[in-house]
């Protein structure tokens, strides 16, 4: 084997470890947003915790794959595809990062709910928790396999999350208009809608920072139009 394809074989498992790593970070943030979620569910205030304390694992493999992402531009100066990539990467990874506070978030505001009688049972959050978390895991699939139209169909997504926020706030503030007593656990109850909402528009973000980096074309700030074609 040449000095030259050993050098191509050991870039391309750098990229590889880079995916991978990628795919962890998001399976880590999946269980994270789960666990807070069945910690309101189930009123179970350690599960809260869990996730809380977790949050340092999801911070420590940001940072290594920040450090990775800029070793390869330094030490391997990609081009084109590659270079795209790199840059999706580390942008990708920070986005995920932030979807890992949002997962704390919604446990902090589990164990203040954990606290006091429910407002009402929990039936759309559940939903909108279900829906965020394919979206981040269809967006990171989107990204190592190159595909475009799982992209779409993230973004896609995003508005039946924006939906069921919208319909969990008006059927907060008819709580609250009712019954003045249960502002401040329905205001709770927003604010774990709003993460879930904020996750989705993460995922979403994601999802077109994948059709940039197949297809060279900025959709940043376009709606859920299909966006596949190169």
């Amino acid at each position: 084997m040449t000095e030259k394809s050993h050098t191509s074989i050991q870039y391309e498992k750098e990229l590889h470890d880079i995916k991978e790593r990628l795919l962890y970070e998001g399976a880590l943030i999946e269980e994270a947003i789960e666990n807070a979620m069945q910690s309101l569910m189930q009123r179970d205030s350690d599960m809260a915790r869990s996730v809380i304390d977790a949050d340092d694992r999801i911070n420590e493999l940001d940072e290594k794959i920040e450090e990775k992402c800029i070793r390869v531009l330094a030490l391997r100066q990609p081009t084109a595809k590659d270079l795209r990539f790199i840059a999706t990467a580390i942008k990708v990874n920070g986005h995920l990062e932030r979807i890992g506070d949002l997962a704390v978030n919604i446990a902090r505001r589990a164990l203040d709910l954990n606290e006091v009688p429910p407002v009402k049972p929990y039936i759309d959050l559940p939903r909108m928790a279900d829906i965020t978390r394919e979206m981040v895991r269809e967006s990171l699939d989107a990204l190592v396999k190159e595909d475009c139209g799982l992209a779409d169909t993230v973004r896609k997504k995003d508005e039946e999350v924006d939906n069921l926020n919208e319909q969990i706030f008006r059927e907060l503030l008819t709580f609250m208009l009712e019954d003045t007593k249960t502002i401040h656990r329905a205001l709770l109850i927003t604010q774990i809608s709003k993460n879930l909402e904020r996750i989705s528009d993460h995922a979403e973000s994601i999802a077109k920072m994948v059709i940039y980096m197949v297809t060279g074309k900025n959709v940043r700030h376009q709606g859920s139009t299909r966006n596949c074609e190169q």
